[in-house]
């Protein structure tokens, strides 16, 4: 095995909020800026964050979680996705040791900054302190020794003289400034109930803010001592991951439609390389705006997004939800992930959608947020009964089967939205959650070749599932 010398940093914060996507996609984009290829990948299972990460540096925004992919795949993904990258950047999630919910260092940034052999940076604000910053940091740095704290990033200084006193603090710490941004307005991203707004609905707005970002990081931050560290990390023993080829492909190359545009931005990249391994040609269409699917469409992918925020036009597109409907009844696959889902139902906020499932969705007031420990129920176009995999849920919406909202029209209590079921009568998915809802339950759909939930998977982690598509498509076009 050829080890795999890769220069990399992984930017840290000791919690959210304290400027780490600011520091890690401005520095993305000031290493792009500068002339370097730079890998963009994010900690954990967000989709957001690795938009504005692929809009800073023109390759894809790739994901390494090591609850959804196990950690032994985490250093594999991390250098398929990094091929050819002179340098590459790894933005952290929540704090540098905060994992899953109750497993410890799993999902960790500390845990994938370990398995990466990367430093660390950690990215600190500042504001109201000035010695404690020290004592800050010398925590993080000394709490586990395998963790590389390797240089500090400080947010939000307010002045010289604060600069001043935190340099002061740091010089007996050991771990050395590597960066000062001054506290400043923030640069617009706005956010709403899920986190940012998408790149895919601001691009141009999103550009400018990324190139502030570049701006802000270049002149408060030594970059060529930043590149130093990460030329500091050693090599990976580990051979790239590759999606495996499937050697029973299907004849003909079936097209399989995956949804995207603004309505649908979650998805991994993997995927698709996954779909085409075996054996399928992908075609991305947009359901806000095209009023059909893919000439020879055989198989469907609706993945997540945001269809709550844009169920009056996807309402209004109803030659593509005739059409969504007709592939459907036909019996072709169709896999659909949270917003793939309240597309389907019969109505979404009293919106009509596809009328695929008998159901109704709705927005709430409730966060549903956590990982799940997932084993299909019975057979389906996506997994065989049995088949256990890891996901991820993240919405506010719920879906009702069978069922409209409440009767009386009033608002259900949070007694009541526990109360009713979460999948139709042959569901996807048997879950034990961990987060913000424990327990064991059924969720999503099962109806002929429709595959329909609210669980977000990663296929990497279980790459039968885009051949057991693929292969469900051999029956050819059904549009």
């Amino acid at each position: 095995m050829v080890s795999t010398a890769l220069p990399r940093l992984v930017v840290a914060a000791p919690s959210s909020g304290s400027g780490k996507t600011t520091v890690a996609t401005g520095l993305m984009a000031a290493f792009t800026a500068a002339g370097l290829e730079v890998s963009p990948h994010k900690v954990g299972p967000d989709y957001i964050d690795p938009g504005y990460h692929a809009l800073a540096t023109g390759r894809p925004g790739r994901n390494l979680d090591a609850y959804l992919c196990g950690p032994d795949l985490v250093a594999p993904l991390f250098l398929h996705g990094a091929a050819g990258a002179d340098v590459a950047v790894v933005e952290g999630v929540m704090g540098l040791y905060d994992g899953a919910a109750g497993l410890g260092e799993l999902s960790s940034t500390a845990q994938v900054a370990k398995l990466l052999r990367a430093p660390v940076v950690l990215v600190v604000d500042a504001s109201s302190q000035s010695r404690s910053v020290a004592a800050l940091v010398h925590g993080f740095a000394s709490w586990d020794p395998e963790v590389r704290v390797a240089g500090v990033i400080l947010n939000k200084v307010a002045s010289d003289r604060h600069e001043e006193l935190l340099r002061e603090a740091l010089d007996a710490c050991g771990v050395p400034v590597l960066g000062m941004l001054r506290r400043a307005p923030l640069v617009h991203t706005p956010s709403r109930h899920l986190g940012l707004v998408p790149v895919a609905e601001r691009r141009a707005e999103a550009t400018g803010a990324v190139a502030e970002l570049a701006e802000r990081v270049r002149s408060g931050c030594d970059l060529r001592a930043l590149l130093a560290l990460a030329h500091s990390a050693p090599p990976l023993p580990q051979e790239p991951w590759a999606p495996p080829v499937s050697a029973g492909r299907p004849r003909g190359r079936p097209v399989v439609a995956v949804a995207g545009g603004a309505a649908f931005t979650f998805s991994y990249a993997e995927h698709t390389e996954l779909l085409r391994a075996a054996g399928a040609d992908v075609a991305v269409f947009d359901p806000l705006r095209d009023t059909a699917l893919p000439p020879g469409t055989a198989g469907l992918i609706l993945g997540g997004g945001f269809p709550e925020v844009y169920a009056p036009e996807l309402s209004a597109n109803e030659p593509l939800r005739r059409a969504v409907a007709k592939l459907a009844a036909s019996g072709a696959p169709v896999a659909a992930e949270c917003a793939g889902l309240l597309y389907l139902a019969k109505e979404l906020d009293g919106e009509p959608m596809c009328g695929v499932l008998d159901a109704t969705a709705r927005m709430t007031e409730r966060l549903t947020l956590g990982y799940r420990e997932a084993v299909a129920v019975g057979d389906s176009v996506l997994a065989a009964a049995g088949t256990r995999i890891r996901g991820h849920e993240f919405h506010r919406t719920a879906v009702d089967p069978g069922a409209g909202g409440p009767e009386d029209g009033k608002p259900e209590t949070a007694e009541q939205e526990n109360a009713k079921p979460e999948g139709g009568a042959a569901p996807a998915w048997g879950l034990t959650s961990h987060g913000s809802r424990p327990g064991r339950r059924v969720e999503g759909f099962v109806k002929n070749g429709v595959h329909a939930s609210y669980l977000h998977v990663h296929w990497a982690a279980e790459p039968s599932v885009a051949r057991r598509f693929v292969g469900s498509c051999v029956g050819g076009c059904a549009t």
